[in-house]
């Protein structure tokens, strides 16, 4: 066995010939996901944009400002984020609004985490956005394949359409993995399995809660003497997080683990009270229960006849486009 064969023998399974349709979905949930995010969060970035500006401390590549940018250019960049994600959201000049609309997310959330802690439950958006930025998303469900082929749901299927929602769910399972290593990394080691580390920080955190005049979660309180209970939502937390790279093995584990993390973070909320929006709206997870049909290995790849067309696949009763070969 060489290493091509090898190659050959996972590339079905990583990179699925599959339908147009498949990363259309995931564009449109982000996008409006990342619409409701910003909506509601524009006067805040304002005022953000015009604080102190020796709470400035640029993150991300937020690092190449030595001072704030004057906040109504600031404001701008928002507005043009705003725009710009409409465009994706719509598939609208997706070769330009795609990578545009990853670029301004990721600067408008690290300029916004440059004023305060950092929030890392962003990360996947930010990540997820850029996959999808640089992918063919937008040949479906978009202005653009309606301009182009006169539907919304053109019959497409390449390779192409089903790398996306391989490699946003390698970001997602790795995201998880980091999170669980960081934690026996730690002080503790695995004695956070003993759940004594998990019971410290709801109690901390429900302490800065009341502190700070907010209230800690009702339901934290309640359990905080039930060790035991913490001991098996320590663990349950590291199988989860340490287990993440086996949901790209199999679409049903990598379903599974969707369920179990989407499960986990509005168990987090109901004990601590601190959302995971992203994460909890469950866009985060769609990319493991990708929409269309696959082909499987071994079926017939489609010709072209000689007006340049792509003939019918068999048993399919579809037919491809040109473009939405690989190249």
């Amino acid at each position: 066995m060489n290493v091509r064969s090898v190659l050959a023998g996972i590339e079905p399974h990583f990179m699925p010939a599959a339908p147009a349709l498949r990363p259309a979905v995931l564009r449109v949930a982000t996008g409006l996901y990342t619409a409701r995010y910003l909506g509601r969060r524009v006067k805040m970035f304002s005022r953000i944009h015009r604080g102190d500006a020796s709470m400035f401390a640029p993150v991300g590549p937020c690092r190449i400002l030595k001072q704030p940018l004057p906040p109504r250019m600031a404001d701008a960049l928002v507005w043009a984020e705003v725009a710009a994600n409409a465009a994706y959201t719509a598939g609208l000049g997706y070769r330009v609004t795609g990578p545009l609309h990853a670029a301004l997310l990721t600067w408008t959330l690290s300029y916004r985490n440059s004023w305060s802690m950092v929030f890392h439950n962003d990360n996947n958006l930010v990540l997820h956005t850029a996959v999808l930025g640089a992918a063919p998303a937008a040949d479906a469900l978009s202005l653009d394949a309606l301009l182009r082929s006169g539907t919304l749901v053109p019959r497409r299927y390449g390779w192409q359409y089903g790398l996306p929602a391989t490699v946003m769910s390698a970001v997602t399972a790795c995201t998880y993995l980091v999170s669980g290593v960081a934690k026996v990394s730690g002080p503790m080691g695995w004695k956070w399995a003993s759940g004594g580390g998990l019971r410290s920080q709801v109690a901390a955190d429900g302490l800065r809660k009341e502190l700070l005049g907010s209230h800690a979660a009702a339901l934290g309180l309640k359990l905080y003497e039930r060790k035991g209970l913490f001991t098996l939502l320590a663990v349950g937390a590291l199988v989860i997080e340490l287990a993440a790279p086996l949901a790209l093995a199999n679409r049903r584990l990598g379903q599974a683990f969707a369920v179990a993390a989407f499960g986990m973070h509005w168990g987090i909320h109901a004990v601590m009270g601190i959302r995971f929006r992203y994460n909890q709206s469950g866009v985060m997870y769609l990319c493991f229960f990708p929409v269309g049909r696959t082909l499987q290995k071994g079926y017939p790849l489609p010709h072209c006849n000689a007006s340049g067309k792509v003939n019918s696949l068999p048993h399919l009763q579809t037919s491809v486009s040109r473009s939405s070969l690989p190249h």
